[in-house]
This record gives C-alpha cells, sequence and structure tokens, in this order.
C-alpha cells in the first residue's frame, strides 16, 4: 500500500511540474518604485521622451519584440542605443520587478 502511494504522490508530481508554466516571480509593485525613481525620466506613463515612436505600449513592445520578461530585463541590463545599461545600478531583481511592473503596465493601457 505504502508503495502505490509514493508512486502516485510521484506522478501527481511529475504531472504538477511537467504541464506548469514556469513563474516569474517579480514583484511588480516594487518595480514601480523603482521605475518611478530610474525610469520615469524617460518613460513617465509609458512613454518615450527620447523616442516618442518606441513607447512602453503593448503594441509598441510586441511592434518590437519586446513584449515578454526576458527581452524588458535584457534591454534595462544592457541598455540599448540611447538608453543606458542598469547592470551595476539596479540589482538583478531590481530590474526583474521593473519588467513586471512594465509589463503589468501595458497590460493595463498604462
Amino acid at each position: 500500500m505504502k508503495k502505490i502511494i509514493s508512486v502516485l504522490l510521484l506522478g501527481i508530481t511529475i504531472f504538477t511540474f511537467a504541464f506548469s508554466s514556469p513563474a516569474f516571480a517579480a514583484d511588480a509593485a516594487a518595480g514601480a518604485a523603482i521605475f518611478k525613481s530610474n525610469c520615469a525620466v524617460c518613460h513617465r506613463g509609458g512613454k518615450n521622451t527620447v523616442n516618442p515612436k518606441k513607447t512602453l505600449s503593448k503594441a509598441d513592445l510586441e511592434k518590437y519584440d519586446m513584449y515578454s520578461a526576458e527581452a524588458i530585463i535584457n534591454q534595462v541590463t544592457k541598455g540599448k542605443n540611447a538608453m543606458p545599461a542598469f547592470k551595476g545600478r539596479l540589482k538583478p531583481d531590481q530590474i526583474e520587478n521593473v519588467a513586471a511592473y512594465v509589463l503589468e503596465q501595458a497590460e493595463a493601457g498604462w
């Protein structure tokens, strides 16, 4: 009986991990404060003061292949064109939180 229960529990565990998507464990609320103090100068309200055509709207993020946490984290970390790199200024978890905030706001329409 113990063997059957063990096998069932193992099966349930494997099934759960095999068919669940990985969690993005970032904190959008914490990201809001970081965004306000580091990003809002150029991106207030999801806009872009440097290049007005490339906003943080969902449509623009999708258009420029930036509508994912991975893409945003990469851009914030490394910078690109006029955007400075924040690696060294922000910790990796802070950058993840900013990405979560940007995605949340883009989804809500800023």
